[in-house]
Order: structure tokens, then C-alpha cells, then sequence
């Protein structure tokens, strides 16, 4: 099998930072092989310091056109909150064509890319027609996605939504959620569907997300991880969990149990779960997480925008937890800004710094050692093996530009630490996704023409 050769004078390793690395690419979009103290003769050379891409472990793709039209009070007595922003939320899904739900996901996955997103895990519940009708094809929406990520290069693990109640309990649903609904028999078959057309892509992987408990019934729940692990025994499952405290107390009054507590009881969470938001832990259910190997996947930016609440994670971590990053909403697409708000979050309740780094031992670099954490935890949750520059990985590469005025002078652990809080300028200048160069000096290869495409759409839904 043939292979190119990038050159990088500083490289993020899986064991630390290496100089002189030379990096063989095979033609499949693996990595080869991986050389420290190498010569750059005849290789690529990278323009700055290389990393791994980061992968985005949360994200609901078609918001990103609706960023910003909610941060307008309500007229009505009610406080504003989550419940407020989903009504908002189901009007603007109810209105949304296939082709522009592909316009909005092709321009997001530009915006990620040029962000230092290289993959990302789409929790995609919006199935059906404007009447709630399945298309002739079941697969119709998903595949607008798909063509999405193709497009523009990311990689994707695609996670359909099971969704099939109003609340716990098996509670009646509403108009809004008429796009969403599937019994767990044609929600498998959707999943056999896009395995069969896309489960050699080595750029993508196929998974689950039953929506939430309030959106699944035990059985319903049950039967869609049975029916995956009977095709994918690996396969990776997501679901939303204790994001909010009315969730809490919902979960409380149908069952006796908090939801991470009633999962937990019910459902072998292991390594193949990625529980997204799980904002309100006790510390019986942190322990309980962070022993099983799941990823809390982590999602700053909306969790504050929604006013969510802050999730354990000292705690968590000190215990060993795993977590990832993802822009969820999307009025955030930087990882950068993902790590900052989940420091500054626990900075803000515990009035003291550095709160999440490492100790001095390990070098006491809170934004390295966030980074590092989140590239593996976002991984395991994608389930590919991405994440890391190491031979069988593929190949998902940022290029930092050294002449960024926040990197001036950094190096190593130092330079993580400056990309995740010295600045709001974007240091990326070249990323690689699958040994594809997608972005080459802060522009995506399409983006003008996948701009002008998402700018009809806009047009056509605001108008």
C-alpha cells in the first residue's frame, strides 16, 4: 500500500510532545507509520505545530441556523428556560426542507473543520416530512447528512434518534415532535438501511441515540440497543440525561430514581455509551459513571446558553472519568471555547484557578491536559479510532499557524495551554481529515459555494 509522508518539527503524540516526526499517510486515510527524529527530505512539511483533530461528540445540526433568534425574552409570565427554547426550537423544525437541512449541515461542518473539528457525531432526530410522513426513502434525512460530511471531508459517526413519547412513562407526544417519531421496529430498520449502503466508509460509523428517558420507554429502549448490538456488538450509543432539573424530578416522580441512577439500574452501560449533558449527578452516580467506562459528553457552550447547570467534573475526573466535547446547538462551533467554559465554569462556583489540571507530577497543565481528554473521550464516543497520531489511526490532523499572536513563543504543553485561553482568533490554519487536506490556509476547498447554498436556505426559512 502506497503512502505520503508529512513532516511536523513538533508533534502531539499519545505519550507527549515529539520533534522531528515524520508521519506516513496510507492511501486509505490510515496512518502508517509514525517516525520521531526524522528528516523532512522529500515529505510534506507541516506549516506549525501538528496536532490531532478534535472530534465533536454532540450535535444537532440544523440548529445552527437558528443560533441567536431565542436570546429574546418571552412575552408570556413563564420564565425562560430550556422548555421555552424547545417550543421555539419546534417551530423552526417544523418548517425545514431536506435540502435545506443539507445546506445548514454543510455549512456547520465547514465551520467545524476550519475550527479544528475533523469528526463528529450527529445525534439526528428530525426523520420524517412536515407532516410527520416517513419519506419513500426511510432514510432520506439521514442521507442528507451523510452527503454533508461528504462534501465537505469531516468524518462522521451518525447516531438516528429514537424518539417515541412525550414523557416518562410512555406519555402521549405533541405536534412538534411529529418529524422525530419511530416505533423501534422501523427505527432498526433505518439503522440496517444506512449500515447497508455506508458500513464499509472507513469516514463514518453507525450508531445509536435513543433520545432521552422522557422519550423512550423501558421497553422501546431496550429493544433498540438489542437490536444494534445484534448487528454491531461494538456499535457506539448516545443519549441525553439529567440536563435538566425538571428531567430530575420528572425521572423521580414516574420511577424513584434519578435518570443516571435508573439507567445504570436497567441498561450494562459500558464503554460504548456516551451520556450527553448528565449536568445533575449525585456523587453515587458520578462514581457510578465515571467506573463504567462511558463518556460524559460535555457541551459548555449550550449547557450555559440554556442554563443547563455545571456538571461534577472535578470530581468526576478525579475519579477517572471519561468525557468529549461537543457544540450541541452550535452558537459555539471551537473546541477552543468548549474547554475554556468547562474550566471557567468550575472557576466561577469554586473561586479558584486551574481547577481541572493535573498535579504538579504530570506537569499542572489545565488546558493541555483538557485537550488530551477530550481527544480521547471524544474518540471513544465516536467510536473510530481517531483522536491520536499513532499507526491504525486515521489520519485527522491541526496544523496550529505559529505566528498567531496567542501561540507567539509557546511550545509543547505551554502552546496547548495558550490555545485554549489566550485568545478569541482561530490558530488553524491547516487540517487533514483521512489523509485529505480539507482546509489549507484557514479555507475549506468548498466553502464559497456551500455558503451560497446555506445562505438560500437561511433566506428561504427567515424571510
Amino acid at each position: 500500500m502506497s503512502e505520503t509522508v508529512l513532516f511536523a518539527e513538533s508533534a502531539l503524540l499519545p505519550d507527549g510532545w515529539a520533534r522531528d516526526v515524520a508521519i506516513g499517510v496510507a492511501n486509505n486515510g490510515d496512518i502508517a507509520t509514525v517516525k520521531r527524529g526524522a528528516e523532512a527530505k522529500g515529505a510534506h512539511v507541516a506549516a506549525g505545530p501538528l496536532l490531532p483533530g478534535m472530534p465533536n461528540l454532540h450535535s444537532h445540526a440544523f440548529q445552527r441556523a437558528m443560533a441567536g433568534l431565542t436570546e429574546q425574552a418571552g412575552k408570556s409570565s413563564e420564565a425562560d428556560s430550556f422548555w421555552t427554547w424547545r417550543t421555539l426550537m419546534y417551530d423552526f423544525v417544523g418548517r425545514l426542507t431536506p435540502e435545506q437541512v443539507q445546506a445548514i449541515a454543510t455549512q456547520l461542518y465547514v465551520e467545524m473543520l476550519k475550527a479544528g473539528y475533523t469528526a463528529v457525531a450527529e445525534f439526528h432526530y428530525l426523520h420524517h416530512d412536515l407532516e410527520g410522513n416517513p419519506y419513500a426513502d426511510l432514510a432520506e434525512m439521514s442521507e442528507r447528512v451523510v452527503a454533508a460530511a461528504k462534501t465537505t471531508g469531516i468524518g462522521l459517526t451518525h447516531l438516528p434518534v429514537l424518539y417515541a413519547a412525550g414523557g416518562f412513562g410512555g406519555k402521549p407526544t405533541g405536534s412538534g415532535q411529529r418529524r422525530f417519531l419511530n416505533d423501534p421496529e422501523r427505527f432498526l430498520e433505518l439503522i440496517a438501511v444506512l449500515r447497508g449502503r455506508h458500513g464499509r466508509d472507513p469516514q463514518m460509523r453507525v450508531g445509536i441515540a435513543p433520545h432521552s428517558l422522557r422519550a423512550v420507554t423501558p421497553e422501546g429502549l431496550s429493544r433498540a440497543v438489542a437490536g444494534l448490538t445484534a448487528m454491531d456488538a461494538s456499535a457506539p450509543i448516545h443519549i441525553h440525561i439529567a440536563e435538566q432539573i425538571k428531567e430530575v424530578e420528572d425521572c423521580l416522580a414516574w420511577s424513584g430514581m434519578r435518570p443516571v441512577e435508573w439507567l445504570f439500574a436497567h441498561e450494562a452501560v459500558d464503554e460504548r455509551w456516551c451520556l450527553v449533558h448528565a449536568t445533575h449527578l449525585t456523587e453515587a452516580e458520578t462514581d457510578l459513571l465515571a467506573a463504567s467506562g462511558a463518556v460524559a459528553g460535555l457541551c459548555p457552550t449550550t449547557e450555559a446558553n440554556l442554563g443547563d447547570g455545571l456538571f461534577p467534573a472535578r470530581p468526576y475526573l478525579a475519579r477517572g472519568g471519561q468525557f468529549g466535547i461537543g457544540s450541541d446547538s452550535h452558537i459555539s462551533v471551537s473546541p477552543i471555547e468548549e474547554l475554556r467554559w468547562l474550566e471557567y465554569g468550575q472557576r466561577l462556583v469554586t473561586r479558584r484557578r486551574n481547577v481541572l489540571a493535573p498535579g504538579p507530577e504530570e506537569g499542572g497543565h489545565v488546558g493541555a491536559r483538557l485537550y488530551r481528554l477530550a481527544l480521547a473521550g471524544g474518540a471513544r464516543a465516536a467510536g473510530r479510532d481517531i483522536g491520536r497520531i499513532a499507526p491504525g489511526a486515521r489520519a485527522d490532523f491541526v496544523v496550529l499557524d505559529p505566528e498567531s499572536p496567542c501561540l507567539l513563543g509557546r511550545s509543547e504543553d505551554t502552546l496547548l495551554d495558550a490555545l485554549v485561553f489566550a485568545g478569541n482568533g482561530n490558530p488553524v490554519r491547516d487540517v487533514m481529515v483521512g489523509g485529505r487536506w480539507v482546509v489549507e490556509e484557514g479555507h475549506h476547498r468548498a466553502e464559497h459555494a456551500v455558503y451560497a447554498r446555506y445562505r438560500q436556505a437561511v433566506a428561504a426559512l427567515l424571510g
